[in-house]
C-alpha cells in the first residue's frame, strides 16, 4: 500500500509531524506500507497539496492548510488559518466521523497533536520520540526562556532547526524522517548530516542579525524591518526581540531569491499582552499562521506590494 505524506516543508514541526505520522500509519497499516513525503510551502515556487500530489492509496496533509480533495484520507493541523474557505471547513467536518481528520488550534504544535491523538485513539507507542515531540512543541510555540536562547545556535538541536528551515524538502526530508524514527534526536542533530549543512548557515545567521540591526526602525511598540534592498537568505522573527527586548511586535519584509516574504510576530518576552490575532491579519493578505506569529509570501514581481502591505501591518499593530 502506497501512502503520500504532504507536510509543511522547511519547518521543524512539519518534519517532526511526518515522523510521528509515519509511525502511526505503520502501527495501523503494518510495516510494509510504502511512504513518500512531499514538502509544502506558501511561497512562490513552493508546492501545495493538490490532486496530482495526493496520488497514493493513502494521502495525508500535516501541519498545513486544508485541501478539499476527494483523495485526502488523513489530516492533522493546528493553525488558526487551516481553512481558507467555508467550503474547506465543511468538507473537513463531513469527514470527522472517519476518525482520520483532526484539527485543534489549541495545540502549540502539530507534532504534539499527532502524538496525543495517536496514543489516545490508536494506542500508538511513542517511545524514543519524546524528545522530538518536546522540541517540536518548544520551537513551534517559541516557548524559549528568552529571545537570546531562541537565536542561540550552540545547541546541536537548534542548529538542526536552522538546517531543516533551509533544506527541509526532497530527499533530505525523507532521510531525516527515516533516521529520526530509528535514532535519538540528539544523535541525528550531532551527525555530519546536520553539521556539514549548518557550517555555511552559521555565517548567514550572524549576517542576518547584523542586517536586522542595520535596517530596523522602532515605531512605538513595533519594530519594522525592511530588508528588501538586498537578497536575504532567510527572514526570521526572534532576532528583533533580542535586539529590541521592549518591543511588543515585529514586522520584517525581505527579498528572497524566490520571492518576497513578510514575517509578523509577537514578542512573548516583552511583558506586554498579545492583543491582536496575527493570523487573522496575515490571512487577510493570503497568508496565515498562529495568533502570535504569521507570514505572507509574494512573487518577486509584487515586491512593492509586499513592502506596502508590511508597512501597513506595522502601522496597524502600532495602533
Amino acid at each position: 500500500m502506497r501512502a503520500v505524506v504532504a507536510t509543511h516543508g522547511h519547518c521543524f514541526d512539519g518534519m517532526a509531524s511526518a515522523v510521528l505520522f509515519s509511525r502511526l500509519l505503520r502501527h495501523i497499516e503494518g510495516p510494509s506500507v510504502e511512504l513518500s513525503y512531499r514538502a509544502c510551502g506558501y511561497g512562490p515556487g513552493q508546492h501545495k497539496p493538490d490532486a496530482s500530489m495526493l496520488s497514493g492509496e493513502i494521502n495525508a496533509i500535516l501541519d498545513y492548510r486544508y485541501f478539499a480533495g476527494p483523495s485526502l484520507t488523513w489530516y492533522f493541523d493546528h493553525h488558526k488559518t487551516a481553512f481558507l474557505t467555508e467550503e474547506d471547513h465543511a468538507h473537513f467536518h463531513e469527514r470527522i466521523d472517519s476518525g482520520r481528520f483532526f484539527f485543534d488550534a489549541g495545540y502549540t504544535s502539530c507534532t504534539k497533536l499527532i502524538a496525543d491523538i495517536g496514543r489516545e485513539h490508536f494506542d500508538l507507542e511513542t517511545a524514543g520520540l519524546e524528545e522530538l515531540i518536546d522540541w517540536a512543541d518548544l520551537v513551534d510555540s517559541a516557548a524559549f526562556a528568552s529571545a537570546e536562547e531562541a537565536i542561540d545556535r550552540k545547541n546541536p538541536i537548534m542548529r538542526m532547526v536552522s538546517v531543516v528551515e533551509q533544506h527541509g524538502h526532497g530527499r533530505f526530508l525523507e532521510q531525516l524522517v527515516a533516521d529520526l524514527d530509528e535514532k535519538p534526536l540528539r544523535e541525528i542533530a550531532a551527525s555530519d548530516l546536520i553539521e556539514s549543512r549548518f557550517k555555511p548557515l552559521g555565517k548567514k545567521h550572524a549576517r542576518f542579525i547584523e542586517r536586522v540591526r542595520e535596517c530596523a526602525v522602532e515605531r512605538g511598540r513595533v519594530v519594522y524591518v525592511d530588508m528588501t534592498d538586498a537578497v536575504a537568505e532567510t527572514v526570521g522573527k526572534f532576532v528583533t526581540y533580542a535586539l529590541y527586548p521592549k518591543s511588543t511586535y515585529s514586522v520584517i519584509v525581505g527579498r528572497m531569491s524566490s520571492g518576497a516574504k513578510i514575517s509578523v510576530g509577537y514578542n512573548p518576552w516583552s511583558g506586554h499582552p498579545l492583543d491582536t490575532d496575527i493570523s487573522a491579519i496575515c490571512k487577510r493578505y493570503g497568508g496565515g499562521g498562529h495568533a502570535a506569529v504569521g507570514g505572507i509570501a509574494y512573487p518577486l514581481k509584487e515586491l512593492e506590494k509586499a513592502i506596502s502591505v508590511a508597512d501597513g501591518i506595522a502601522r496597524e499593530l502600532g495602533g
